[in-house]
């Protein structure tokens, strides 16, 4: 430097003097350089940000031009400088060469920032951090020579010996003035870009500084926020942009792998590939060669690919968010550096206390100077956290939106390896783990090399003695290595718990309404509360692995600190430890405990992520269904040829070879019996197959309505248009050709109705109609209809064959493929295609199948025949008119209940016409959902506007958590215990802080007499103290952690888990599944695992803030004074904060229930969306739902910097007066204690920001308590057992029901569904109800049970007043076979029997009963047989006969029938009614019928019309009255 300014250091002027100054050769070379090299460092990276983020360019703007030319006429006042010199130089006078580098320097730099200027403006950056920082930088260093010129030129008397750079410095100091304060304004919005000129668009990036944030915690604090309260989103952090940047990468990644994949492969197929090869295309007459050749090239390509490597999921991460986090990092590596600075200004503000002449201005510079640098550590770690943040919500954004767009193309064979439970957790928990690891990702870089500078300026402190020190962290490093591996293993297995109690509960959820019939809610909240006590176990275990690897790394420091004092110590007689070197050390330790800290979370957190990412990868790497599997463009409007497709299932191949053709504008029916692959021939036309060979064509759009209706949760308006315009004309007559117009008169707000999930106010019928109805709206070219008759009764069959499918309905003119059971249909249709066993063995027009005299000839004659029989025995004459007998009769209306109707002729013929096992069961399950009685289908009274809303958003409390809600955790806890714990964190900081005053003390031996005397106690009590702390911390963790938080978690789970199951039906009817799996998994993790860890931390920081300002104000009073009001600023800062963040949260975690719910209600219904089209739109329906949320969720990150800059200001203070105080009082003060004062208050700021953020915290997540809590108190219904009432065990001996005065309605302030109904029926008679739509004979059923509880008068059972006893009392005594088969995952012998109270001899016998004995016996697992999630693996008519197994084992005395005929398919119909008429034969039966017929020989029948009785007499007397009942049997042709 010296030869650069060919000048003498004049260091003893800066310090030595009352009127201190810089070198000038300091200031022309350091001062001048810093701001320049800065800003040449950060170019290169800023412009590769800037290229990679063209947001469009910005025109010219006044503060533009003023921008520029101010920096152009500085680049000529540099240079004039320079010129000057050279000047200088030709007349003689030869100047240092510093006045020609700096000038050069500065002015080069100054054309640099022209040139970003207007680069920034091309690229459309509306306010620069780069340059902000830049001219603060330029200002900061010019203000020391600024004063340097005014006092040198007041010392000389005469004129300044140098006028031109005297000029040329101070224009130079008001220009960058002038430009720092013009970087503080924004420019104008960049031309034609998309940046919302939004009114509460979110501030950018520096800005958590800025105005809209104040002003957002300002109205946060005054009132409760609300979303519209919220800004919008910025276009790059939205899933526009991000997820679609992170499928680029990801495609890309895929690419490679299959690359490799292929070459792999390769090698190992095209050495035995001819045969295999060659036997495919031998024509279908070599069967067996065909049978081989497949099969035989799977194995070798199996062989091929042992281990195909996966795409990595890791690296399109890294591609698509990298460089965006780098610059964070490159803010992290900053503050690292500057974070050294504080240690090396202790060290010189005590070697100032110990200087006794030293000026007062070098101590006061000194605190000073320790205020900036904590000031600035504090504004860069913001922005690195910043980044970090945004990097996270984008992380979150990219892989929801990517699994979501996943699962819309998954194949049906992936989709059985994920339950939606899983990809739900997959969404929640996995994606959120990416987004708490982005915070601390950095410390795997940084925390290494904040441990390597600590120990080098340790080692310059006290020399070699650090290797002790770091041989003891070497040390920990395995015991916390080992523990992270087993935590990892312990993380594993709790996610696998967990996912299964999800499951479960799920299940449970979905089944709610059987459980309660069956009153199986016990056996279920056991097997529920089993699982969870293993999760419970294994986080037990996980908590003591905490609370040892928590003592290791809290005593990690000071066992470092402890070593390597003794060893210095005693190494050598003349090391003595004096203040500057302890407390310097000291301070040192203090930097050195964040990494060490930190570091195993960051391990866990990445091992915690590693799993995840292997989860993640593993879904979004699943098979996809091929796009190209059907030709959009054939001749014909369906082509099948040689198409063989297999379901993925277990079967090899579902459809071998089908070649059909279905000409334009024609009406083909499929038919056949069950699982012959009728709706795999639909699946296969809409490319949900796996195609093998062959090719699959449709020409035009395509219209699909399933068997099992999909309807969404939305108005039912919404459920028809499903994305199109609404024309008024089109759409009413939509409505008319299926028959909706009367349904909307029942419907509570008519069309705008809103429909709750899985169209669960609507009946099974209503959901089939509108499905239609969104096929009929949607104008498709090809329509394919899977079954979609059978939901809805006889009557409305025809009407909507006749006005929408058939030859003269709407859909004339249209191709039309109908899976049918309805044989009178049959004669009106173009063609006929007959399928047994996946191949079409007939195909052709009614009659030329009769004429054929094939299999479906002889049916159809036999069928009609018995037919005509059966019901001469009734009445015998038929309509004229009708030209086929089994037209006629397959005509049978019973206006039962606008639900399905099959009559005998449909029963007969579903021998041949069943359909394929897995839609089966979607169709049924919606058929049956509403049957048995889900309010909204009976008839309500319209209600005022708005009233209609079934499902109520959730809601989220607001303001204040009260203090109810920590009081009722801290009962969980234990009173007791939470004080106990409390008071072991005041000891163990208080055991900490004696340390240090001991320390403190101890350095007073040095300056005393040296004496060496008392090494060994002071070591020893030193010693002590830290061991006491470590021990008090791991008993405080092993108490709290591992024995009364999980306790309080296990008692929190439980009262939810009882209470929800005790909750009556409505509640389940109005709160979304999702909603209250939302409390099971997210909040119930919460109260697991983040709660106790928000406890610790906040205890911990509370103590050791008080602690810090007690020993300061002990030590300097006057330090109160300070104090005080930075306290009461920091209380006012925290109530701001803490008020917005924590309704912030709320917001996040009510916006949050949406995502799932939406996501489930896709995956139901993804192939209805694909077919349609629609992908696109739910697409984007999913990307709001997450925007909306992440809307709530960066206010938080801002609130958390605005809140971070404030606290670490007011610590900044802190810090200041506490080096201030000690300048004052050095003369009082011994150097020990001002190293103890000044080395506290540097780490009160860490502490203060950790403590706000975790009374956040807290706060923020003690809500999951509080959500919990709120299921913890639902309303239950009635007792399950009242001990003092219960009935005799053999009760009803007899069976006789009484109905007095009954009335009831489903909730209040609706409507009485049953009016007074009053009737008697004697044990063991058979009584059929029936009734029209709405007539409330579902509500009659569940009144029995009690699901609904009576409005008026009482049901006696053999005189036992139903209402006095326990509901699982009654329940169990009585039997439903409800119309929906619900099984459960487990076992067979679970579904029967969940409470073990039968033999297997009673569970074979009723297998035999129930038909079921040879398909169990076949089975290898027999009575262990694994039932799948919903039963998927039976077939709908097993999962039916395995219901009436259920009721066989209860043999009770009386026995409800909700008749599920409809969807089932007609030989279990047989075999059910069979069963019920020898097995049940003394029973009391009640039949809810949908099929006149089979209740044409009970012994009495009641016709209810809108709730109340209108006939009640044997079937023949009511036939003879000819009322409302005889005209039901004319409706249905039974009689004339």
């Amino acid at each position: 430097k010296e030869s650069l300014c060919l000048m003498p250091s004049v260091a003893n002027q800066t310090i030595h003097t009352d009127r201190p100054d810089l070198p000038a050769c300091f200031q022309l070379t350091v001062l001048s350089w810093l701001p320049c090299i800065y800003l040449w460092a950060v170019t290169p990276l800023y412009i590769f940000y800037l290229k990679r983020n063209n947001k469009g360019y910005i025109m010219m703007s006044v503060l533009n031009r003023f921008k520029t030319a101010f920096g152009f006429v500085l680049w000529l006042v540099c240079w004039s400088d320079l010129f000057y010199s050279f000047h200088e130089l030709r007349n003689g006078l030869t100047r240092p060469p510093i006045y020609f580098v700096t000038p050069l320097v500065v002015g080069m730099t100054m054309l640099l920032v022209t040139f970003l200027i207007q680069f920034e403006r091309l690229r459309g950056m509306q306010s620069s951090g780069v340059l902000f920082i830049f001219w603060f930088l330029s200002l900061l260093c010019a203000i020391v020579p600024f004063r340097s010129k005014i006092l040198q030129a007041s010392s000389t008397v005469s004129e300044p010996p140098d006028k031109l750079r005297f000029t040329t410095f101070y224009l130079y100091f008001s220009l960058v003035l002038l430009e720092l304060i013009l970087s503080c304004f924004n420019e104008k919005p960049p031309l034609f870009s998309t940046v919302v000129t939004d009114p509460v668009r979110w501030p950018c990036f520096n800005h958590f500084l800025s105005r809209p944030s104040v002003r957002m915690a300002v109205k946060g604090y005054k009132t409760p926020l609300e979303a519209k309260d919220l800004w919008s989103l910025n276009v790059q952090d939205s899933s526009q942009t991000v997820v679609p940047r992170f499928l680029e990468e990801w495609e890309k990644e895929q690419a490679k792998a299959q690359i490799e994949q292929q070459t792999l492969s390769a090698h190992a197929v095209f050495s035995k590939a001819p045969p295999g090869g060659a036997t495919n295309h031998v024509t279908a007459g070599a069967a067996g060669a065909v049978e081989n050749g497949p099969e035989e090239t799977e194995v070798l390509l199996s062989e091929g690919r042992a281990a195909p490597r996966q795409p990595s999921f890791l690296w399109a991460l890294i591609r698509a968010f990298g460089p965006f986090f780098l610059i964070g990092s490159a803010y992290k590596l900053l503050q690292d550096l500057i974070s050294f600075v504080s240690p090396q200004l202790l060290r010189l503000l005590i070697s100032f206390t110990k200087q006794k002449g030293a000026p007062d201005w070098w101590g006061y510079a000194l605190a000073f100077l320790m205020f900036f640098t904590a000031l600035l550590q504090t504004l860069i770690l913001h922005q690195h956290f910043q980044y970090c943040f945004v990097t996270g919500m984008r992380l979150r954004t990219a892989i929801i939106g990517a699994i979501y767009r996943k699962s819309l193309v998954i194949t049906n064979a992936a989709k059985r390896k994920s339950t939606v439970g899983e990809i739900v957790n997959l969404m929640s928990v996995d994606a959120q783990r990416f987004m708490d690891l982005t915070t601390f990702l950095n410390m795997l870089w940084s925390a290494p090399l904040q441990i390597i500078l600590a120990l080098y300026f340790l080692w310059q402190n006290l020399g070699p003695s650090v290797l002790a020190g770091l041989a003891v962290m070497v040390l920990l490093i395995p015991l916390n290595a080992a523990i992270a591996v087993k935590t990892r293993a312990y993380q594993v297995q709790q996610m696998q718990h967990k996912d299964a109690r999800i499951k479960l509960m799920s299940e449970i959820l979905n089944g709610i309404k059987v459980l309660k019939l069956y009153a199986w809610e016990g056996s279920f909240q056991e097997k529920v509360l089993a699982i969870r006590q293993k999760e419970l176990d294994v986080l037990r275990r996980t908590a003591y692995l905490g609370a040892l690897s928590t003592m290791a790394w809290t005593s990690a420091p000071f066992l470092v600190a402890l070593t390597t004092f003794a060893v210095y110590v005693k190494v050598d007689e003349n090391n003595v430890l004096d203040a500057e070197k302890a407390f310097v050390s000291l301070s040192l330790f203090n930097i050195l405990r964040f990494p060490l800290n930190m570091l195993p979370q960051v391990i866990s957190s990445i091992i915690q992520a590693s799993v995840s990412l292997k989860r993640i990868q593993d879904f979004l790497s699943h098979s996809e269904l091929d796009p190209e599997a059907v030709q959009k463009n054939s001749a014909a409007s369906v082509a099948l040829v040689k198409s063989s497709a297999p379901a993925g299932c277990e079967r090899p191949s579902v459809c071998p070879s089908i070649n059909m053709l279905v000409p334009q504008g024609s009406l083909v029916a499929v038919v056949g019996q069950v699982g012959c692959g009728k709706s795999s021939l639909i699946s296969a036309l809409l490319g949900e197959m796996e195609k093998i060979e062959g090719d699959v064509a449709v020409r035009g759009s395509v219209a699909y309505v399933p068997q099992q209706a999909w309807i969404q949760n939305a108005t039912l308006r919404d459920n028809i248009l499903f994305g199109k315009p609404f024309a008024e004309q089109k759409y009413h007559s939509v409505l008319e050709a299926c028959a909706l117009t009367p349904d909307l008169e029942v419907l509570p707000g008519g069309d705008m109705t809103e429909i709750g999930e899985k169209g669960i106010n609507l009946s099974g019928g209503q959901r089939q109609r509108v499905s239609l109805a969104r096929s009929l709206y949607s104008d498709a070219d090809v329509y394919l209809l899977d079954d979609p008759l059978s939901a809805v009764d006889a009557h409305v069959a025809k009407h909507i064959f006749d006005n929408l499918i058939g030859p003269e309905g709407a859909l004339k003119g249209k191709t039309r493929l109908l899976v049918t059971h309805g044989v009178s249909f049959l004669p009106q249709v173009d063609n006929i295609l007959v399928m047994v066993d996946g191949r079409v063995t007939e195909m052709g027009s009614y009659q030329e199948l009769l004429d054929q005299n094939g299999a479906f000839a002889e049916f159809l004659r036999n069928y009609a025949i018995e037919d005509v029989i059966e019901e001469e025995a009734i009445e015998d004459l038929i309509e004229d008119e009708e030209l086929f007998p089994d037209d006629a009769l397959s005509n049978h209306t019973d206006m039962a209940d606008n639900e399905p109707v099959v009559n005998e002729t449909k029963r007969q013929i579903s021998i041949i016409s069943g359909d394929s096992d897995n839609s089966k069961t979607r169709r049924r399950h919606l058929a049956s959902q509403r049957k048995s009685g889900e309010p909204p289908a009976e008839k309500k009274p319209r209600q005022a506007p708005g009233s209609e809303k079934l499902i109520h958003a959730e809601t989220s409390e607001t303001g204040r958590v009260k203090m109810k809600v920590f009081m009722d955790y801290a009962k969980a806890v234990g009173l007791v215990l939470s004080v106990i714990i409390c008071l072991l964190y005041g000891c163990q900081n208080a055991a900490a802080i004696g340390a240090n005053v001991w320390l403190s003390d101890w350095t007073k031996d040095a300056s005393a007499n040296q004496t060496r005397d008392e090494v060994n106690m002071r070591l020893g009590v030193y010693a002590s103290l830290g061991i006491a702390q470590g021990v008090l911390l791991m008993v405080n963790s092993l108490l709290g952690k591992a024995y009364c938080m999980l306790r309080a978690a296990q008692l929190t789970h439980e009262a939810m888990l009882r209470r929800v199951l005790r909750a009556p039906q409505g509640f389940f009817e109005r709160t979304p599944t999702g909603r209250i799996l939302n409390r099971f998994s997210k909040d119930v993790d919460t109260i697991d695992t983040a709660i106790p860890d928000n406890i610790d931390i906040w205890m911990r920081t509370f103590w050791f803030t008080l602690n810090v300002l007690l020993v300061c104000s002990v030590l300097t009073p006057i330090f109160m004074v300070g104090v005080a009001p930075l306290l009461l600023f920091y209380w006012w800062v925290q109530r701001f904060y803490v008020a917005t963040s924590r309704q912030l949260k709320r917001l996040e975690s009510v916006s949050r229930s949406p995502i799932y719910s939406h996501f489930s209600e896709t995956i139901t219904g993804a192939s209805v969306i694909r077919a349609y089209g629609k992908d696109s739109a739910f697409v984007h329906m999913s990307d709001t739902r997450v925007d909306d949320n992440q809307k709530s969720y960066y206010p938080g990150i801002v609130a958390n910097r605005w809140l971070g800059v404030r606290i670490e200001f007011i610590g900044n203070c802190i810090v200041l007066f506490a080096a201030l105080f000690a300048v004052i009082g050095k003369e009082k003060l011994n150097p020990g204690l001002v190293g103890l004062s000044v080395s506290y208050a540097l780490q009160v700021t860490m502490t203060l920001n950790w403590m706000v953020r975790m009374t956040s915290d807290l706060e923020s997540n003690i809500v999951a308590v509080e959500r919990v809590k709120e299921y913890s108190e639902t309303k239950t219904e009635a007792p399950w057992v009242v001990e003092d009432k219960r009935p005799p065990s053999d009760w009803p001996p007899q069976g006789n029901v009484e109905f007095r005065d009954y009335s009831v309605r489903y909730r209040e302030g609706l409507d009485l569904v049953l009016k007074n109904l009053t009737l008697s029926v004697q044990g063991g008679e058979k009584v059929g109800i029936v009734g029209r739509t709405g007539a409330g004979k579902s509500s009659m059923t569940l009144c029995l049970f009690r699901l609904l509880e009576a409005a008026g008068g009482e049901i006696t059972i053999d005189g036992v007043k139903i209402s006095e006893i326990g509901l699982h009392d009654l329940r169990s005594k009585l039997t439903i076979i409800p119309q929906e088969p619900v099984l459960f995952s487990g076992t067979l012998r679970m579904n029967l029997d969940p409470f073990d109270s039968y033999s297997d001899e009673d569970l074979w016998k009723a297998l035999e009963h129930s038909h079921l004995h040879k398909f169990v016996t076949n089975a290898p697992a027999k009575l262990e047989m694994e039932c799948a999630e919903g039963g998927e693996n039976l077939s709908v008519g097993q999962r039916q006969l395995v219901c009436l197994a259920r009721a066989l084992l209860r043999k009770t005395r009386i026995l409800i029938l909700d008749e599920a005929t409809a969807a089932i398919d007609l030989e279990t119909d047989d075999l059910i009614q069979s069963t019920i008429r020898t097995q049940f034969e003394d029973c009391t039966v009640f039949t809810i019928a949908h099929r006149l017929n089979t209740i044409m020989d009970y012994t009495r029948v009641l016709v209810l019309d809108k709730g109340e009785i209108s006939e009640f007499d044997t079937p023949s007397q009511l036939l003879s009255q000819k009322g409302v009942f005889y005209a039901m049997a004319k409706d249905a042709g039974l009689v004339q």
